[in-house]
């Protein structure tokens, strides 16, 4: 606690959350919801298809009462965005903002709760016909699926281990120093890319990076800075929060089957009208309040702000 009142006074300067993901989830489960959701950088192979399978994977699956059924993919394992109430059903703010476009565009919304490395692949198999998992939007994958316009911004941020001298992006990168990361994540690709002194150790889940954090076998924690926030608050004596941007702002997208027009021109509307109706400042509210103080009291750009940009 002692090192983040020295980092924050430098380090005030605006900025947004980052888009991470992944997971350690190996089996993919359906979630019934009626109208119904943080990075990486998976690779994953096209589904080659016949003509008759792409059109039947475009087109939604219709309910009893005619109402077309939006199956939408997320890995409920990123809260509060992509998650599970205490009853088990899926919630956040992924859920919340697809319920409200079940609502928009006339959908029943099936939420299916997927392994992160299983979302792409879903998309192209017709198992899906959107994901929204606090996705960012890379060039990699742009040759594989289709975004919508961005609805946040986002950037990477450190959890340190207290002990652990870290003041910034460039302490960790030091021969010696160990960089826990969630596999396949955002973070996980930066550390691979720039961090090259140090030792890089992928891990399944979020928390087991902040338990190597915590317990001073892992230097630093790389992930997006609302999670970096939550756990430094949740493991104040133990860690600090190192926010210094070290990276261009993130995009998070929705996203579709590669040329499902229809679908990605619905979402875009739909996102358009949802801001200017005052929609995130809902979701944010609901979901976010706490966050949001704090962001505006560190003077943080909140991500929703430019959503759209």
């Amino acid at each position: 606690m002692k090192k983040m009142a020295a980092l924050l006074l430098t380090a005030l300067i605006a900025f947004s959350m980052t888009g991470c993901g992944d997971s350690s989830n190996s089996d993919t489960q359906a979630d019934d919801t009626a109208g119904k959701g943080t990075a990486s950088d998976q690779e994953e192979g096209d589904t080659k298809n016949t003509d008759s399978d792409e059109q039947a994977q475009d087109d939604p699956a219709s309910g009893a009462d005619g109402t077309e059924t939006l199956k939408v993919a997320m890995e409920l394992a990123y809260p509060p965005f992509e998650t599970r109430d205490d009853a088990g059903n899926p919630a956040g703010v992924s859920v919340d903002l697809m319920k409200a476009f079940g609502e928009y565009a006339g959908y029943e919304i099936q939420i299916e709760n997927t392994a992160w490395d299983g979302l792409i692949p879903a998309l192209q198999t017709g198992a899906a016909d959107l994901v929204i998992s606090s996705m960012t939007i890379t060039d990699e994958r742009k040759e594989l699926i289709d975004f919508s316009d961005p609805y946040a911004n986002a950037l990477l941020a450190v959890l340190a281990n207290e002990d652990s001298e870290i003041a910034s992006i460039d302490d960790l990168n030091q021969k010696g120093k160990v960089v826990a990361v969630k596999s396949g994540s955002t973070g996980h690709m930066y550390a691979e890319k720039n961090l090259t002194e140090a030792e890089v150790m992928a891990m399944p889940d979020e928390s087991a990076c902040v338990m190597e954090v915590s317990q001073g076998r892992a230097d630093g924690f790389i992930y997006d800075q609302l999670t970096i926030y939550r756990n430094w608050q949740l493991n104040p004596d133990t860690t600090a929060a190192v926010f210094i941007p070290f990276q261009e702002p993130e995009k998070w997208g929705i996203a579709v089957r590669k040329g499902n027009q229809e679908l990605l021109d619905q979402l875009n509307a739909f996102l358009a009208e949802y801001k200017e109706n005052g929609g995130y400042d809902q979701l944010t509210e609901k979901h976010l309040a706490e966050e949001k103080k704090a962001f505006d009291e560190l003077e943080f750009q909140w991500f929703f702000d430019k959503a759209g940009q």
